[in-house]
């Protein structure tokens, strides 16, 4: 008897992903998920090992085995820091160095979603040094759409935010700050706009086309608070700036004319 249907379930359940989350994951269908959940189907061998090693099990594990929380609390899904090796002086993490930033492509987004707290994977993304004291706790998240661009001005598409950790016990979070919300399905970049309750917020985009939305704290599995941003974007100038360009222009002309006049 195979217990992998069950064993998927438990863990969506530990790492908090929905039956579509889990199937993106691993380029399945959603009714696919379903189907192993109950036993309609099993997943082949390439998918198993695939679900085996994202989660530090191992195949046998996932099918002859029906695994407890608990269990599944002690492999590396739950992915507690392993003890660090005994060495005199043992090297810090890139998410421990306070110029050092783990960049968080919009490609591995889902990974990422699942495996946020691995130190293992957080020294294999990318790690991008910028010239900041936000402290060691920082992330670096490429955006994808343009829901905070408004008139030229904002978040473009593809722009990399840096940010800070809040601390989820206790966060403090102000109105009109923009903070990256890292939930079980996506990451969701907002201004909050009003503290609705000390569980629920109300937050916008800057695009207007988008509109405002209310948000349930208990949906985030990490908040941080954007502190900059780096872009390949070049801003034009403004009307006003044009014109004021268009200006000195002139007056640099008649002065020049002036000049010829009398000599």
């Amino acid at each position: 008897m195979s217990y992998v249907g069950k064993n998927i379930r438990k863990i969506r359940t530990v790492k908090k992903l929905s039956q579509a989350a889990f199937a993106e994951l691993f380029g399945l269908a959603r009714p696919s998920v379903g189907a192993y959940e109950e036993g309609r189907s099993e997943p082949k061998m390439e998918t198993l090992i695939q679900i085996a090693q994202h989660f530090g099990l191992s195949v046998d594990l996932l099918l002859t085995k029906e695994l407890t929380v608990n269990e599944l609390y002690h492999f590396d899904i739950y992915q507690k820091e392993a003890l660090p090796a005994p060495t005199a002086q043992p090297a810090a993490r890139a998410d421990q160095q306070p110029s050092v930033t783990p960049f968080v492509p919009a490609a591995r987004l889902l990974e990422y979603i699942v495996q946020h707290h691995s130190a293992a994977f957080l020294d294999a993304l990318p790690p991008l040094t910028f010239p900041h004291s936000l402290g060691p706790a920082t992330r670096a998240f490429e955006i994808v759409g343009a829901e905070m661009q408004h008139q030229q001005q904002g978040l473009r598409h593809q722009d990399v935010i840096l940010c800070r950790r809040v601390d989820l016990a206790a966060p403090n979070l102000r109105v009109q700050r923009i903070y990256a919300f890292v939930t079980q399905s996506k990451l969701l970049v907002r201004r909050l706009s009003e503290r609705l309750s000390d569980t629920r917020l109300r937050l916008r985009a800057d695009n207007p086309d988008y509109g405002s939305e209310e948000f349930a704290l208990d949906q985030a599995l990490e908040i941080w608070e954007v502190k900059a941003v780096f872009t390949t974007h070049l801003r034009p100038p403004s009307t006003m700036e044009e014109r004021l360009t268009r200006l000195e222009r002139q007056v640099e002309e008649l002065l020049a004319r002036l000049g010829e006049q009398e000599d």
